[in-house]
């Protein structure tokens, strides 16, 4: 063999050797991913809301007669006892109708006193034949006619007694005024189906949370849930408090627009007292509703849809060209979209379908479908929710990063 020949064997033998090299050193790159375990642990299901506090119980003190407010005998802030004398109007026009009501009723007595004299006389005189039966009956008419009307007057004097009453007002319990609504020398409007209320009286011992809580929420609160409450005036503290009251109906805004919702008061009453709280405190409150202990767990942001049908195999040209011809046939045929998460196996991310529990904040429980251990896909949120299918080459993150933005 020639030098010529040993030479070009020599230069084929190493091109070989480096083309089998590169190809060796070449390797497919994945789609870059992190992971987490999936573990097993505690998951508490929340209803949050958000509304104000209030006094479990209060009442506004109005007048039911109209007058000018002559004394007021308590100021915001004040404590008071049940029976207190609170406010006062002006009693001159009552004790005036309670005189007149009395002063008729005088007169209405003496008339019936009168007409029972001469019921007396009529019915001697017919005894002896002296008086017709008519005459005889229109007197006893007459008599019935004035005890009625003495009844009546009685009724007034009564009503007028009650009007003068009505011009005191006193507390109907222990508490403190939270509210003044009027000062002395304004007028009390006092009518019995329209409040004009003066003022509050609350017992701020006992305190509630009034929230609102949208409608797909509440069907999950019952009463006596446990709650955690904060309110905005106590940062880093929560209270802990109990559902009482469910609203039987709803409350709308935006009625008929984009922006309508549709919530329900929620009443949560709080178990601990301080006496800092006030009313119309702004609160937040995450309603406990379920709790489950040593159960599959997955984070949240794990957990994403796919089609059902593509989860066999990786769509491909052809596929989506089928797909595109046949758009138009199946316009009205809705996608089966079914919740999976992506598990490594031997680098490769592949779509599990999965059953879904409750879930909290950060976590959805498994019920079925994959097992303690697992590799779950988590990010990016990008990836996860568009690009990612089954059977897709991965290349797991060392360092966690920044989610991408959708």
């Amino acid at each position: 063999m020639t030098k010529k020949k040993i030479i070009i064997i020599a230069v084929i033998v190493v091109a070989i050797a480096a083309f089998i090299a590169v190809n060796l050193l070449k390797k497919e790159k994945g789609t870059p991913v992190e992971i987490e375990k999936v573990e097993i642990g505690k998951i508490v299901q929340t209803v949050t809301g958000s509304g104000q506090i209030r006094p479990e119980v209060q009442v506004k003190v109005s007048a039911n007669v109209a007058g000018k407010i002559i004394r007021l005998h308590a100021e915001e802030g004040d404590k008071v006892k049940k029976g207190q004398l609170l406010v006062e109007l002006d009693p001159e026009q009552y004790i005036a109708s309670l005189a007149r009501a009395k002063s008729y009723r005088l007169s209405m007595r003496a008339t019936e006193k009168k007409l029972k004299s001469e019921l007396v006389r009529a019915r001697e005189l017919r005894e002896k034949g002296l008086m017709s039966t008519a005459d005889f009956e229109a007197a006893e008419a007459a008599y019935e006619a004035g005890v009625s009307n003495t009844q009546q007057a009685e009724a007034n004097v009564n009503e007028a007694k009650d009007m003068l009453s009505k011009t005191k007002l006193h507390s109907d319990m222990d508490g403190i005024v939270t509210d003044l609504n009027k000062e002395a020398g304004e007028i009390a409007l006092g009518a019995q189906f329209q409040e004009d209320v003066i003022m509050v009286v609350a017992d701020l011992s006992k305190m509630e949370a009034a929230i609102e809580v949208d409608e797909n929420d509440v069907v999950n609160v019952t009463l006596y849930d446990t709650s955690d409450i904060e309110i905005d005036a106590f940062p880093d503290t929560t209270f802990k408090g109990v559902v009482t009251q469910i609203a039987n109906s709803a409350t709308v805004r935006g009625l008929g627009t984009q922006e309508q919702v549709t919530n329900f008061e929620v009443t949560v009453a709080l178990i601990e007292y301080n006496e800092r709280f006030r009313p119309g405190m702004s609160t937040t409150v995450d309603i406990i509703t379920e709790t489950r202990n040593d159960v599959l767990k997955v984070p949240i942001q794990a957990v994403t849809t796919r089609e059902k049908e593509k989860l066999t195999k990786k769509p491909d040209l052809e596929e989506h060209s089928k797909e595109d011809s046949e758009a138009g046939r199946n316009k009205d045929k809705k996608k089966e979209m079914i919740e999976v998460v992506f598990v490594i196996e031997d680098n490769h991310a592949i779509a599990k379908p999965v059953k879904l529990g409750i879930s909290d904040d950060t976590y959805y429980e498994i019920l079925s479908g994959i097992q303690e251990g697992d590799e779950v896909v988590t990010a990016p949120f990008r990836v996860l929710s568009r690009t990612l299918q089954t059977e897709d080459l991965i290349e797991i993150k060392e360092d966690k990063g920044e989610e991408d933005a959708d």
